[in-house]
């Protein structure tokens, strides 16, 4: 899948990246997540745009944030998920000073979901296999979502899918029942250097 909006080239990518981790360090060390420093001004950070911030520490997950729906600018976006990541992921706790010399930054900008179609469960496996979408699966007031870089953990499509039913509170299973809703959807991801 290609990405729709505007693309980021790479001065801008890391602009973004260090307009994410001034957020954090402002909010590690003084308490506040107030943007300190600014993005260039330019459209493409205004633009509406959904995105995702993870962190990693020593390649291991420490926090990943996100929106689905483009409901603000793609500075804000970054910013505020950037200090959601670090600070509110439920399963972490708050990222403490002394680890953000250790933790990398990588975002995925999010094109707008779009319905998947598929005739039946061998269908659906043949389309997710062959275009290793992010995913989001939606049923009876559950919902997750995996964005495209889970298919370098879960390369199989049974596996992806067992794994994002499980992670949405339903049987691993349940994604072979016909009535799930899922929609598709491309990033441009990119982080921090090591």
């Amino acid at each position: 899948m290609r990405t729709q909006g505007a693309y980021l080239d790479g001065r801008q990518q890391q602009a973004l990246l260090a307009w994410a981790r001034q957020a954090i360090a402002r909010a590690v060390h003084a308490g506040d997540g107030a943007a300190g420093g600014s993005l260039p001004d330019e459209p493409v950070f205004r633009e509406k745009r959904a995105a995702f911030v993870t962190l990693t520490r020593n390649g291991r997950l420490r926090g990943c944030i996100g929106t689905l729906l483009a409901v603000e600018s793609l500075g804000d976006s970054v910013r505020h998920n950037a200090l959601n990541a670090a600070l509110r992921d439920p399963r972490f706790a708050p990222l403490a000073a002394a680890e953000l010399p250790e933790i990398r930054i990588e975002i995925s900008v999010l094109d707008a979901p779009a319905p998947l179609v598929y005739r039946d469960s061998e269908d659906l496996l043949s389309q997710l296999q062959a275009e290793r979408p992010g995913l989001i699966l939606e049923a009876d007031g559950h919902r997750a979502t995996f964005l495209p870089q889970v298919w370098a953990q879960l390369p199989e499509a049974r596996d992806f899918l067992s794994a994002l039913c499980r992670k949405a509170g339903l049987p691993m299973d349940a994604w072979q029942d016909s009535g799930l809703c899922y929609r598709r959807y491309a990033v441009q991801c990119f982080r921090e250097k090591q």
